[in-house]
């Protein structure tokens, strides 16, 4: 009965697309036999995809199966005469199928009835790990029951894929194809990992013992895992290495191959106790607990820009960034000088982006906090710097207000504004009654220029500002120098905007709707990365641009992958923009909130700035940029019970009237990381202000 069936099955191989009666006979059915041996002569394996920084150095690694891909001469001879010993001796014989195998299988079913088992040639096996670990790579367990369900059905499409397969490559690139994506356990496929893995070296320097005992667990890297079953898996390398011996590796002297067989199986493992498992995710590579909001950040921005999950974990890319180690060093050094990274309920993060016509560069993405996966270590996985947080910036808010009244020709730098000591709005009600606005301070003049207000921040001033402009043209402005996610797509509460809407309306079209005049002093959520970048597009004479963290992506092959990213446009016209950078020029000089932090570290480049302080204290940010380089600083609340955020030291401080100050925190952090960033930059003139907006 066995040959019977096997008969039937060889005739049913040879002629497969005219056969009927196993549900494979069909056009669709030998379609399916053409693509599957062509994407197999291919050789489109997943590969590893690697992220690296600005400089070419790699940052992180992306993977589903770690595998190093080789091409044949890459392979030790020592690794293929293993593999082909215990798998396939025959293997430079068949053309695909091993018919002198299948018919001693044949005789074995006879016995046992094991019709569909045995006989399957590393051709055949090479098929099957194919369809188990490519075309199956979403769902590996299932995909390798199917691969290997024991049926007349599976054995005949292999059985055909694998002897159309042999027409198409030669047997040293089967072989190698082979060897480069069999499974061997903890988390590596194919022996280019596998070496690196177990042993720290590489495939072209495997010797005897090393091959054999990858040869072993072959395909059963579970059962004969090294460091779980060592005994088995000595067991089994040894018969390998018998194996080797039986078919003639080791020379035709038997006493000399017995004798350099014995000295082999002596031998121990050899496994590494750190087995060298490639880093994989942003966790684990590099310097993940500084790169790994960057890291985090990337992923999402290219999968809105059309790179697929699938690509990035299977693609073999290589994803060049805009990250610059030296600047993400100096920025997480001085967030953590500021903020300790264990500091119970407060953190500090900081975005860099490099200004631009063309393309605005993030630089850096930090936090005080690390990035990571342990809460008691203070960690988070989450990219804070370029998230919508739930706090907001304060006086920032106030560039827009600015900005929106030069544009309509309400004020200009130079001229004089009202900063009474209380105002009460009527255009802004607070329930039936006007809204009281105080200034944080005293000792404020009754009238101050823009660019003076700019720098002293008193909150009537600006709120009368608002009134004359109209609260629509200022949040419209914030939106075009780059708030653009905060107002557009995500709700009061930081929460991203569902598709239907649900959770909305989105914090622009809200702060709009309930004439919330209290916009301008920056209550509501904000992304530290769009207050950097909106320093960014003012210094690029009113160009924005994304806050790109991607150079470049190439595909496996070394081809760019082209990218959905948004167009640069110019968000307010150049004399506008230069005109702001101007009338901001002065906070971080003389009397300005942010003069005392810049004097402290010693910052003379000419910079435009602008703190901000939440009323409760429990937020505080800095927005600055020089001609070079632009970032922002935000201190805050991050834990389950926001507080007052007190400093010297940092700490939550309930009921306190002293509460923390831009300037404090968040003005020093971005001073102390921009003066290492700037070494060896020359100083550049902020552009002249236009007469028709002094």
């Amino acid at each position: 009965m066995g040959l019977c069936l096997t008969a039937g099955v060889l005739l049913a191989a040879m002629v497969f697309p005219f056969v009927g009666g196993l549900g494979l006979a069909s056009n669709r059915a030998a379609d399916q036999v053409d693509q599957t041996s062509g994407d197999l002569a291919k050789g489109e394996l997943p590969l590893v995809t690697t992220i690296t920084d600005m400089n070419g150095e790699p940052i992180a690694y992306l993977y589903d199966q770690y595998r190093v891909p080789l091409e044949s001469g890459q392979i030790a001879d020592t690794m293929k005469a293993a593999i082909l010993a215990i798998e396939d001796k025959r293997f430079y014989d068949h053309r695909g199928v091993d018919w002198q195998g299948i018919a001693r299988a044949a005789a074995k079913a006879g016995v046992d009835g094991g019709a569909t088992q045995g006989a399957s040639t590393l051709t055949q096996q090479y098929v099957k790990n194919y369809m188990a670990f490519v075309l199956g790579a979403d769902n590996e367990q299932q995909a390798w029951e199917k691969a290997t369900e024991a049926t007349v059905g599976r054995k005949l499409r292999e059985a055909r894929v694998a002897l159309q397969l042999e027409q198409q490559m030669t047997k040293d690139e089967i072989l190698a194809g082979y060897l480069n994506i069999v499974p061997l356990g903890n988390q590596t496929y194919g022996v280019g990992a596998a070496a690196k893995a177990y042993f720290k070296t590489t495939a072209d320097k495997l010797t005897v013992p090393q091959a054999a005992l990858l040869a072993a667990i072959a395909n059963r890297p579970s059962s004969l895992n090294p460091g779980a079953n060592p005994e088995k898996a000595l067991e089994r390398r040894n018969t390998v290495i018998d194996k080797m011996r039986e078919n003639g590796a080791f020379g035709s002297d038997e006493t000399e191959a017995k004798k350099k067989a014995d000295e082999y199986k002596a031998e121990p493992l050899g496994v590494t106790d750190d087995l060298q498992i490639l880093p994989k995710g942003c966790v684990g590579a590099g310097d993940g607990p500084i790169y790994g909001f960057f890291c985090s950040y990337l992923l999402d921005y290219l999968q809105d820009a059309g790179i697929t999950k699938a690509q990035l974990q299977r693609g073999g890319l290589t994803i060049k960034t805009t990250m610059d180690p030296k600047a993400t060093k100096a920025a997480k050094q001085s967030a953590e000088q500021q903020v300790p990274k264990m500091q119970n309920g407060i953190a500090n993060v900081m975005s860099v982006v490099e200004p631009g016509k063309d393309k605005h560069r993030v630089r850096a993405l930090v936090a005080s906090r690390d990035y990571g996966n342990s809460a008691d270590l203070g960690q988070v996985a989450r990219p804070v710097p370029a998230e919508v947080l739930p706090f907001g910036p304060g006086s920032v808010n106030k560039v827009f207000t600015a900005a929106a009244a030069l544009e309509k020709g309400v004020t200009g730098i130079d001229r004089e504004i009202p900063v009474p000591k209380v105002h009460y709005s009527r255009v802004y009600p607070n329930g039936g009654s006007p809204w009281k606005v105080e200034n944080a301070g005293s000792g404020y003049a009754e009238k101050m220029s823009l660019t003076q207000a700019l720098a002293t921040s008193p909150n009537t001033g600006f709120v009368i500002l608002e009134e004359k402009t109209g609260l629509n043209e200022v949040v419209d402005m914030g939106y075009r120098l780059g708030m653009r996610e905060t107002l557009a797509t995500h709700n009061r509460g930081a929460e991203p905007l569902n598709s239907d809407g649900s959770n909305g309306p989105s914090q622009g079209d809200w702060t709009k709707q309930n004439n919330a005049g209290s916009y301008t002093l920056g209550p509501g959520a904000t992304s530290v990365l769009e207050l950097a970048n909106v320093a960014a597009t003012i210094v690029s004479n009113g160009t924005w641009c994304p806050p790109s963290p991607v150079e470049q992506v190439l595909d496996r092959h070394g081809q760019p992958m082209p990218l959905k990213e948004k167009p640069c446009e110019q968000a307010v016209a150049p004399d506008l923009a230069n005109s702001l950078a101007q009338g901001l020029s002065h906070d971080t000089v003389g009397s300005g909130t942010a003069a005392d932090a810049a004097r402290a570290t010693g910052w003379t480049r000419p910079t435009i700035g602008k703190t901000g302080t939440t009323e409760e204290h429990k937020s505080v940010a800095f927005m600055a940029a020089t001609p070079q380089y632009a970032g922002a600083v935000m201190t805050y609340a991050d834990g389950n019970r926001p507080e007052v955020i007190c400093a010297n030291p940092i700490r939550f401080c309930p009921g306190s009237s002293q509460g923390v100050y831009g300037g404090q925190v968040a003005a020093p952090t971005w001073f102390n990381a921009m003066k290492v960033i700037h070494e060896g930059l020359p100083t550049v003139p902020l552009p002249p202000a236009a007469p028709r907006y002094r």
